[in-house]
This record gives structure tokens, sequence and C-alpha cells, in this order.
């Protein structure tokens, strides 16, 4: 327990202040999550994560199963987001309901103008509509309280490529912010607004990097999404649908390649198929199945250099792009998975670190939990992916705060360890 109130105070408006913890503390208040999970959602290096996930105090607590969950003290949290975030504006109030029709999408993402005047700027969006009635919701709505240019990309994208019917919905921005990602070099937007009417609540995420889409959530408050036509029954045939008219969407040539190799699919099971350099993983689990495209070269896996789809109940509920902007550094593996491991257990063995004020060093590795090659940008400004391993090793013993494992990342082109995190992890007893 933090030593006083006044501290776990501190730690909660410390962390409603800082982007990446609001994000944590709203993806764990869905349902807990482990490291690697947030590593993946986030888009961000280990070492980032255990930086902010130690900002975050006792907001955030892990299980026995390794998985991260909030506490109490991080439910208040987001329940304070909540509010302000929900919290009615005292002047002016906007609400802003958009109208898209099938033949004015391409139209309207022409003519929309955006004006970016700052950080505190308001962008002005005018679609152009065929009715009267059209242009007039247009008029009432033209304002949108935006630090980017995402907002145009995201009515097209909900229309277009999740058949999403706009007409049918009430859409409020709830939040959109602009951070310039140093490690990628990218600027980077994000964006979230509730869809609402009197069957379905839904609220949709989007990220931009460069200008590009990167990333799509989907979450259903209420209620399934309502659609602009009949969805085919079948999950892989709604999959094919989808990533066609995401190719219309992005314009990306590489989406021409990854729909031909999802062609040679004649059924959705889980299965994994490679065609030149692109490899399709699905995955299917219950109401939930997930492809996954991915650059693949001398047997080595880029899964960031990719794109993934996953439905639920045959509903896109999310869709990252990470193709277009992550390169290929070098294929060099030099150190195979067995080294990367002697070199692991080597360095748990030499290393040093703090637990709840305690100093340990010397740690035992006694098994191998998992041995994974997920490339990797090495520091700096970087889109360029190197092969790295990271390594889970089990622990002789259980220290303060339930850490029985230790993970360590090791690029496989030169050896050299790049990060180190100590874990709970359910595979350990």
């Amino acid at each position: 327990m933090a030593s006083s109130e006044d501290e776990i105070y501190s730690i909660m408006f410390t962390s409603l202040k800082h982007p990446v913890r609001r994000k944590i503390l709203r993806m764990l208040s869905n349902k807990p999550m482990t490291f690697m999970e947030m590593v993946e959602n986030l888009g961000v290096s280990t070492s980032h994560l255990t930086y902010h996930l130690e900002n975050l105090g006792e907001l955030v607590s892990k299980l026995d199963d390794g998985n991260y969950k909030l506490s109490t003290f991080g439910l208040a949290t987001v329940s304070a987001m909540n509010s302000v975030e929900e919290a009615p504006k005292a002047e002016p109030k906007r609400r802003w309901k958009l109208a898209l029709k099938w033949q004015a999408v391409i139209a309207g993402l022409l003519i929309a103008v955006v004006v970016l005047a700052g950080m505190s700027t308001f962008a002005l969006v005018t679609l152009n509509h065929v009715s009267s009635d059209q242009q007039t919701l247009a008029a009432q709505n033209k304002q949108l309280l935006s630090w980017g240019m995402g907002e145009e990309k995201v009515a097209v994208f909900l229309h277009l490529v999740g058949h999403i019917d706009l007409e049918k919905y009430q859409i409020k921005l709830l939040d959109d912010t602009m951070n310039w990602r140093q490690d990628l070099g990218a600027a980077e937007e994000e964006v979230r607004y509730q869809l609402t009417n009197s069957s379905s609540n839904l609220v949709v995420y989007f990220r931009f990097r460069d200008g590009n889409f990167s990333r799509y959530d989907l979450t259903q408050v209420e209620s399934a999404p309502i659609f602009t036509m009949s969805q085919p029954n079948d999950v892989l045939q709604n999959a094919k649908n989808t990533l066609d008219r995401y190719g219309v969407f992005s314009n990306q040539s590489y989406i021409a390649n990854m729909s031909s190799l999802l062609s040679t699919v004649n059924y959705l099971n889980s299965t994994t198929v490679t065609q030149g350099n692109i490899k399709l993983q699905i995955e299917v689990s219950g109401s939930t199945d997930t492809l996954s495209w991915m650059y693949t070269d001398s047997g080595i896996d880029f899964q960031t250099k990719g794109l993934s789809m996953v439905f639920q109940n045959n509903v896109l509920v999310s869709m990252i792009d990470g193709y277009f902007l992550f390169t290929i550094g070098n294929t060099n593996l030099s150190i195979r998975q067995n080294d990367a491991v002697n070199i692991a257990k080597n360095y748990a063995a030499s290393y040093t670190t703090t637990i709840q004020g305690q100093q340990i060093s010397g740690l035992k590795a006694t098994d191998v939990i998992s041995a994974q090659m997920v490339p990797h940008t090495r520091g700096g400004n970087s889109v360029q992916l190197i092969p790295y391993w990271f390594i889970e090793l089990k622990l002789d013993r259980v220290y303060a705060g339930g850490d029985n494992a230790i993970g360590i990342g090791i690029y496989a082109d030169t050896g050299q360890v790049a990060d180190v995190n100590m874990l709970s992890t359910s595979t350990v007893t």
C-alpha cells in the first residue's frame, strides 16, 4: 500500500496526464492482460512499458496467472477519466451527427477541407452531400475539435470498410490527440468517437501514423453495429470482402498480394499459408477469428510489418496495419535460439535490480518458459526491424511482488541484451 492517501492521489493525477498511461488504464478496465499483450497493443518497447507500469504504482496489480489488472485505485482512476470525458462542456456544447451516402463517399473525401491552425484550434470539415437535408446537417456539424487530419478518413473507413450506417447514429468526438513518436520518427494521431442510437451504442478508436491508417478498434457497448447492407454469414467471405474494401481505402499496393494469398484459403480454420514474402496465419477460437499477414524472409517472421484483422461473431472489431511503416533492417541470425537462451541465463546470473526496496542479484534460472523471435526496432528514431529474441526464464524462487520469472530481449544479429523485465507468469508453478 502507498504510504499515504496523498501519494495515491499524486499517482492517479500523474497517470491521467500521460496518454500512454491513460491507454494502459483503459485497456485493463476492459480485461486483464499479459505484459506482451500490452506491448503489442500499445506498440511500445518492453522497457517503455515497464517504465509506465512502474509509474502507475498501485493503480495496477499483477495476478498469480501473470496478467495485469486494475486495482481498486486504478478502477477509481478510470472512473475519474470517464467522468471528465463525459462531462458536458459549458460553452459551446457541440454534438455532431454525420450522414454519408455510398454514392458520395469518394466525393466527400476529396472535398473535405481541414484547416489545422495549432494544437488548440478547430478543424473545419465540409462534406458535400446530394440532398439539401444532408447539406444542412453538414453545416450544423462542420466544426470538429481536432489536432490532426484524421476525421474525414474515419468517416470513410467506417462507411466503406466497416459498412457501418453512419446515418443511423449520433456521433460524438470523445478525444483527439496528436503526438510525435520519437522512437518511430512519425506523427501519431489517436481519435475516439462514440456512435449512439436507440438500439446500438459503439465506441470506435483510430490511430494514424504520418497520415496513414494504422489501427481501428470497435467496442460494442450495446448491441452490434447497424450496417449499410447485409453482411456475409461466412466469416471467411466477410474477411475477403473487408480486405478488398480496405485496399480501395488505403490504396496500398501490398493489399493486393495479401488478398491473393487469402483467396487460396477455402474454409476458415486455424492454419498458416505463405506466398512469396507474405505469410498468413489464421487463428479460430470460439467466436473470435484472427487473420494476420506478415512479411517473412529467411525463415524470420516480421510480425510488426504486417496487417491483422479480428472478427468477433462475424463483426470486424480490430484492424492493425504496420506494413507501410516498418522496414527490414536485416535478416542476420548470428545468434540462434540456443545461443540466445544461454546469453539470457548468463545475463540473469549477473543481473542486479531492486524490488520493493530490496536489492537482488545473481538470479538463478531453472527452466526456459519461452523463446520467441519477435523482430524489434533498435533504439533511437528508427522503423527498421531487427531479428530479436525474447527469452522468458523461470527462476528458482518467488521474489517480492510475486515475480518468479525474468524476460530478456536479445538482438539476434549481435547478441546485445536490449531489455530486461522481472515477470510473474502463470506457466511458473
